[in-house]
């Protein structure tokens, strides 16, 4: 899309914006305190890391997630004192698809947070699932079923967080992609998976317009961390050869990058798509 000369020089109404009133320290600006965030995907890896940054940043948590309940495990007496609340969500009818591929488990999920706190500062949309099978070994079902979570399930979470946004007139949505969206060199036999991520950040960069009245949205597309989904065994070496650094990622080493998102910090921030993968990409 081109724009001429004459366009450039339309003033846009009501602009230039006020700046934000938030804080000048920059350490009181990374505080969460009062804040309201939703992670789904939380049980462990990645998600469960965002839960215990945003708790000790000071926010209320919902962790919402499907699979196991390691997230109410490893909840100590430390995250316990920030009153962080445990949403476990029933698992889908079958018992065999993630809760987010389920629009309705997701509104009520978000109805019954917004119910218990009257808002939703941060949304992170983080739960994701992959099978590594090259498209010629796998089934459509189980295409599909990538696709009900890693696709489906980030726009059912977008729409139903984005409606109280709106309402609120603010809010902060923040994606989990992966750099298997940008690159083609990820050493794992996972199309689906890949394409999958491409949806997500290009989504995410379009609700960052959609949505420029009232919330902010960005992306985080990690590399290879040392969870669940992280390189399998084998690729493990080549992720290691990989990385410029030499090997995966630690979740602590993600903490600080959604906590810059989901604070004052990144009140200029919108639309990005940030990569933290220990140099892969320049590979």
């Amino acid at each position: 899309m081109s724009m001429s000369v004459s366009d450039c020089q339309v003033a846009r109404l009501g602009f230039p914006r006020p700046f934000p009133d938030t804080p000048t320290n920059v350490v009181e600006q990374f505080k969460l305190n009062g804040k309201v965030a939703v992670v789904t995907g939380a049980a462990e890896g990645i998600g469960g890391a965002v839960c215990e940054a945003y708790a000790e940043a000071g926010a209320d948590v919902a962790l919402l997630y499907n699979s196991n309940n390691a997230a109410v495990d490893r909840v100590d007496g430390k995250l316990m004192c920030q009153e962080t609340p445990l949403l476990p969500l029933p698992p889908y009818p079958s018992g065999q698809q993630y809760i987010v591929s389920n629009p309705h488990a997701v509104q009520e999920a978000i109805a019954q947070v917004v119910s218990d706190f009257k808002k939703i500062d941060i949304f992170v949309a983080n739960a994701g699932m992959a099978i590594s099978k090259p498209i010629l070994e796998q089934t459509l079902d189980e295409y599909r079923k990538q696709l009900s979570v890693n696709v489906d399930g980030v726009v059912y979470c977008a729409k139903y967080a984005g409606e109280i946004f709106q309402r609120q007139g603010s809010g902060n949505l923040i994606i989990t992609a992966s750099i298997s969206g940008h690159i083609v060199n990820v050493p794992v036999d996972q199309p689906v998976y890949n394409a999958t991520k491409a949806f997500v950040t290009q989504f995410g960069k379009s609700l960052a317009r959609e949505w420029r009245e009232f919330a902010r949205v960005n992306i985080v597309s990690p590399g290879f961390f040392d969870t669940k989904m992280g390189a399998s065994p084998n690729t493990l070496n080549e992720a290691y050869r990989m990385a410029v650094l030499g090997r995966q990622g630690h979740v602590k080493e993600i903490k600080g990058l959604f906590l810059y998102l989901a604070s004052d910090a990144s009140s200029y921030t919108t639309g990005s798509d940030m990569l933290i993968d220990g140099g892969y990409v320049l590979t």
